[in-house]
């Protein structure tokens, strides 16, 4: 059954977004964030660093979440991340949202000196102004969710953020989703198994959408992985890699529960 309330949660997420992307223009202009020294970083590919290593792990640091509540609340970034790095990950997602999510943009700065490896902000970015923030603060990719913008708005930002050298995770949801996005330019492509209506995690989305996805897209599975024997599946079924976050930071070291996690999947 459809739950009307799950989909009024994204719905209010993206509005209270716009109001505070409007704050943070008059509080942070963007000539200020241009002089940032991240700024002129060179940016690594996440979407080439995957391809290049067997696990395939995008671990992610998040410390609640609307559907979740609190997973880990007291949890230090900079441990975190260096835990993950240690661990064997392939890249480290960040959530930047405060409300919802209870990130920042300064767990991003902390975890870009944690780790050499590619660093996705995960945001709900609906502006330009998100990306040059996330390049500012140290982010090599950003997320662009499909469900909440428009064609013309996609291929927008994508080209926004390949102007500044970042790379573009598109995340969907679903097969129409997926077609109409996929001339947006998007370097990765994120097929997330939470149905938004229901909340529900399937990898059914996953195995569906696998083979739509076109050759020279990095293919990421995303929401819902907590076995090695899931992953084994969507490697066979093309998966270049997987965002996982609750799995890992549900624990007490979740540096550690990734590299267990991945000694068994190698099993």
């Amino acid at each position: 059954m459809s739950d009307p309330y799950a989909m009024s949660i994204l719905e209010k997420i993206i509005q209270d977004k716009k109001k505070e992307v409007q704050l943070r223009k008059t509080v942070l202009p963007a000539a200020k964030l241009e002089g940032f020294g991240l700024f002129d970083r060179p940016t690594v590919s996440l979407k080439n660093t995957l391809k290049a290593q067997e696990t395939g792990i995008i671990a992610e640091h998040k410390r609640r979440s609307p559907s979740r509540a609190i997973i880990n609340q007291d949890s230090s970034v900079s441990d975190i991340v260096a835990g993950y790095t240690a661990g064997g990950a392939g890249g480290i997602s960040v959530l930047t949202d405060g409300k919802y999510f209870g990130g920042s943009l300064d767990d991003l700065l902390l975890a870009r000196a944690s780790t050499s490896l590619p660093l996705l902000r995960k945001e709900f970015i609906i502006d330009p102004y998100q990306i040059l923030e996330a390049k500012a603060y140290g982010a090599d990719a950003i997320l662009l969710i499909a469900a909440v913008l428009s064609g013309e708005a996609l291929r927008s930002l994508c080209e926004s953020a390949h102007t500044l050298g970042l790379e573009v995770l598109l995340e969907v949801h679903s097969r129409a989703e997926l077609e109409f996005s996929l001339d947006a330019g998007a370097d990765l492509i994120g097929v997330n198994n939470r149905n938004l209506k229901t909340f529900e995690v399937s990898l059914e989305i996953s195995r569906a959408l696998s083979d739509l996805i076109p050759d020279g897209v990095g293919k990421i599975s995303e929401s819902g992985l907590k076995t090695p024997d899931q992953i084994r599946e969507l490697k066979n079924l093309g998966f270049d890699g997987f965002l996982m976050g609750e799995a890992f930071m549900k624990t007490a070291q979740p540096g550690k529960a990734l590299s267990d996690f991945l000694k068994r999947t190698g099993e």
